[in-house]
């Protein structure tokens, strides 16, 4: 998919729904160089971690906060992806972080329903002034956990969080009621699909009891008229340096480990979307 401006009612469904679809966003072998990247990439899964999904299951994921040189800091800062979110956002924005979500066959655990404004609100964020993409590496069904949306749910704002398991989830009171109001999707998702959604929408995800994977890249942007004003755990206010399409096919697969140096892993202590927050007071114990 060429870097073209997003239509009227490409903008106007974000606004309404909270969230967009782009199918095959990333040409086949664009994304065939991902996963392979990913699937071999032994410096991602030795940083990777598990969370206590509260149904006895457990998700894995990697999370980092500078794109860097290699496959996963060209998608992240590709003028395709960084193009879309400046005009979902109204102008300038930088990289807050991405993650590899690795949710394994038959393994795979759930996420609890949450908003991520919910987890960043804590990191002196001021405004839900970030969108998150998802970009599908694995087929995403429903039958393998795909993502599940809240349609339109980002006009409530922000729902306060409390821990199920080692995840922060929004108040499930409140989750409860919007179920009964707003449409429930189900977003499956072909390798290169991606999905733009605003950081106030509610998503969740089922385990993964299939015989299949769920791999997924996340990156993260937030507005730089959006700088938080402390600092945290995600950088604050960092020139984004967007590459051309082609710099994806260019460096192929290299991955953070042929350049640790520019790799800032980020840990499950140092990861506000759970457990961290209890442990400074910030949210209560479930």
């Amino acid at each position: 998919m060429p870097a073209s401006p997003l239509t009227p009612d490409q903008l106007q469904q974000y606004e309404t729904d909270g969230y967009l679809l782009l199918k095959g966003f990333y040409a086949a072998d664009e994304i065939d160089l991902l996963r392979r990247a990913a699937k071999e990439d032994h410096a991602l899964d030795q940083h990777s971690f598990g969370r206590a999904d509260g149904e006895g299951g457990k998700v894995r994921l990697a999370l980092w906060n500078h794109p860097g040189d290699g496959i996963y800091g060209m998608f992240a800062r590709s003028e395709r992806i960084v193009r879309v979110c400046e005009q979902l956002l109204g102008g300038e924005v930088y990289h807050y972080h991405s993650k590899m979500i690795m949710k394994d066959a038959r393994v795979g655990g759930a996420w609890a329903w949450h908003q991520d404004y919910g987890y960043w609100y804590q990191n002196g964020v001021l405004f839900p002034l970030l969108t998150s993409v998802m970009i599908a590496v694995d087929p995403s069904r429903k039958e393998n956990g795909c993502l599940q949306v809240l349609k339109g749910s980002h006009h409530c704002g922000r729902i306060e969080h409390v821990l199920t398991g080692d995840q922060a989830g929004a108040n499930r009171e409140r989750v409860d009621e919007l179920l009964k109001r707003l449409e429930l999707v189900y977003v499956e998702m072909e390798p290169g699909d991606a999905l733009f959604f605003h950081a106030n929408l509610l998503h969740r995800s089922d385990q993964n009891r299939s015989e299949f994977p769920r791999w997924s890249m996340i990156c993260c942007y937030n507005a730089a008229r959006n700088d938080p004003y402390k600092d945290s755990h995600h950088p604050r206010y960092t020139p984004l340096q967007v590459v051309p399409d082609s710099a994806i096919r260019d460096v192929g697969i290299k991955r953070f480990a042929d350049d640790e140096s520019n790799v800032a892993w980020l840990k499950d202590k140092h990861d506000t979307s759970a457990r961290s927050l209890s442990e400074r007071g910030e949210l209560p114990q479930a």
